[in-house]
């Protein structure tokens, strides 16, 4: 007989989810530390939930069906814990705790597993997953990363609703953000996150980028395309920084860290003269460990003198 594992303890699940953030997000985790505890603790939840959604999607070591089936699965004991069932994994357990204390729709954990489980669904078995216009790009942009925004703004705290469109904008800088350091690693992966409609302006196909050797330099048209991708993610983020004042004064150093470092990695794509193929760009440690020391600086300060200063 299979022995059914305990339920953990609210400590015990978000010390999991902790443990899991710490080794898994390797830009989110600097700004979390910026984070007052119990928030900390919540963002954490998030984290480790949507970690596991995008893992269960993401294992490519069994057929699209299997992972429809497993994450269908996982969904299911969701749903069961919000009902008030137990289970043994910390980041249902976290997560509920969570959403209740910040008062999160669960709508935004439903529109999270849509995002990550999108390319199950969207493509024949064994077609390329791509999107034909900005429009479609711009709706998986939202569902993986503006939710994890909406979410996190409920964590940080805010009270003027305009943050939400300015959570939902940040989410899209950063996924374009990444979707540019991806490109070549999304295409040995037979997928093509630049949409068709831009891949043809810019006078290529999705075959092109799929069926080119891996570390050749960028063309002349590649490079236009990805620099007029940088240019709208420079866009989003111009939604950052008017997000950054709208959020409670103990949670702005950690957004401020998040969205230097992602920002940071935009630039280091720039100035590699948008070469995505070679190598893969990445702020380097040191640069995110100085980023997150002003953070704390800051956090601190506003700890200190915050009744007396914006």
């Amino acid at each position: 007989m299979t022995e059914i594992p305990p339920t953990p303890t609210l400590s015990q699940a978000y010390t999991a989810c902790r443990a899991i953030a710490r080794r898994e997000a390797k830009n989110f985790y600097y700004a979390f530390i910026a984070l007052t505890p119990e928030r900390r603790n919540a963002i954490c939840a998030v984290y480790a939930f949507m970690r596991q959604a995008d893992d269960l999607s993401d294992d490519e070591s069994i057929s699209r069906t299997e992972r429809r089936a497993n994450l269908d699965a996982w969904l299911s004991e969701w749903r069961s814990v919000l009902a008030g069932g137990s289970s043994s994994n910390p980041a249902f357990v976290a997560t509920r705790d969570a959403a209740a204390r910040y008062r999160i729709p669960l709508s935004l954990f439903d529109e999270l597993v849509a995002g990550v489980s999108m390319d199950l669904d969207s493509a024949p078995t064994g077609a390329p997953d791509t999107y034909a216009t900005f429009s479609d790009l711009y709706r998986y942009c939202y569902l993986v990363a503006s939710v994890v925004g909406l979410v996190c703004i409920r964590i940080f705290g805010y009270s003027d609703t305009a943050a939400e469109k300015l959570a939902e904008e940040t989410g899209i800088a950063f996924q374009l953000t990444n979707i540019l350091r991806d490109v070549a690693e999304d295409a040995s992966r037979s997928r093509v996150y630049l949409a068709i409609e831009d891949l043809t302006a810019h006078g290529l196909t999705a075959e092109e980028l799929l069926q080119r050797a891996p570390s050749a330099s960028p063309t002349t048209n590649e490079r236009k395309l990805l620099a007029d991708y940088t240019a709208r993610a420079e866009d989003y983020y111009k939604s950052a920084q008017k997000l950054l004042p709208l959020i409670d004064r103990e949670s702005r150093p950690a957004l401020s860290v998040l969205v230097a470092i992602y920002h940071s990695l935009l630039h280091r794509i720039e100035r590699a003269d948008y070469d995505v193929f070679s190598s893969r760009a990445s702020v380097p440690t040191a640069q995110k460990i100085v980023i997150l020391m002003a953070g704390l600086a800051k956090m601190t300060w506003i700890r200190i003198f915050g009744r007396r200063s914006a």
